[in-house]
């Protein structure tokens, strides 16, 4: 079991530190760290907890998820494990259009200096 841990359906006033303390019941905590929106800097609602122990981790997802904090019911896994969408080279998990982007025909804005002609 890994001792890394993804808290899902975290309250945007959640800190790293109230997290740990929260998941502090479980055993001891190494870290913590919220992901955070790289342009506002606000919490994304979701973070990972890494766990002294396998035994730690487990504990964490056994008393913890399903549990209220600040509110909502965290969802607790462990991380990179199931429950992901299915990656595939070059695409999304969510979107089917296989990665690659297709413009439409005449559409999209014109590249290196090139006119389109007026259309009504």
């Amino acid at each position: 079991m890994s001792r890394e841990l993804f808290v899902g359906n975290l309250p945007y006033s959640a800190t790293e530190e109230s997290l740990s303390e929260y998941f502090s019941g479980a055993g001891k905590v190494e870290s913590v760290k919220i992901i955070t929106d790289a342009h506002t800097g606000r919490s994304r609602g979701f973070g990972f907890v890494k766990m002294e122990s396998d035994e730690a981790a487990s504990k964490a997802i056994q008393n913890l998820d399903g549990k209220e904090y600040s509110g909502r019911a965290l969802k607790i896994n462990t991380a990179g494990g199931a429950g992901g969408g299915e990656r595939r080279p070059g695409g999304s998990p969510r979107q089917g259009n296989g990665g690659g982007f297709r413009p439409r025909e005449g559409g999209g804005a014109p590249r290196n200096g090139e006119r389109r002609p007026y259309r009504n």
